[in-house]
């Protein structure tokens, strides 16, 4: 009986402690990104969109650009298939069908820099890797052009056709923009640490 009132208390000290570990660890990974998040131009919108991948985050400034970069991603995913449909919608002018036409071909190229980037990002390293910091900071930098290109072509359209392009648009610029500061902030640590 006693010893199995010693495993039972042994076995309660152990789940207690690595709770209290994991726990500690959590706290570190939330903090961390919070940190990092205040580096950005959107602070607050980068800690709630990041904040949830804290276990694959961690304390790795490479894991949470790259996090940012996948999360940007899939805002302009969304961003261009929005845009999409509302492109099918009755009634609007040819103006807004034709700034529609635009802005759907810009947000397309935004996707498709935002992959590359995404994908250069996962294969970072090496004797080039400030070659490849540049280059995933150029198309990111292109991806925020786009979105601005696409919203700027509304600039003549009705007050409500405005408003729902940038309520498609917006965000995933600045969820961009973030991305962009926390790859700017890796590419500094890199620089840094390259001797």
């Amino acid at each position: 009986m006693p010893s199995t009132l010693t495993l039972a208390f042994t076995l309660l000290l152990f789940t207690t402690s690595h709770g209290a570990r994991m726990l500690l660890q959590t706290e570190t990974n939330t903090e961390f990104i919070k940190t990092s998040c205040n580096t950005t131009t959107y602070p607050a919108l980068c800690f709630s969109s990041l904040s949830s991948y804290a276990s694959k985050i961690q304390t790795s400034p490479l894991q949470m650009a790259s996090t940012a970069l996948s999360v940007s991603l899939a805002g302009a995913r969304l961003s261009s298939a929005a845009m999409t449909q509302m492109s099918t919608a009755h009634g609007l002018n040819p103006h807004d069908k034709g700034a529609m036409r635009d802005c759907m071909d810009a947000l397309g190229n935004a996707v498709d820099e935002l992959k590359q980037s995404t994908e250069s990002m996962s294969h970072l390293g090496g004797k080039a890797i400030g070659y490849q910091i540049n280059s995933i900071q150029t198309w990111v930098s292109a991806a925020l052009t786009d979105y601005n290109t696409c919203m700027d072509g509304f600039r003549a359209s009705g007050v409500n056709v405005r408003k729902e392009v940038r309520s498609h648009v917006l965000n995933t610029l600045h969820l961009t923009s973030n991305a962009l500061d926390l790859i700017n902030g890796l590419s500094s640590t890199i620089i840094h640490s390259v001797p």
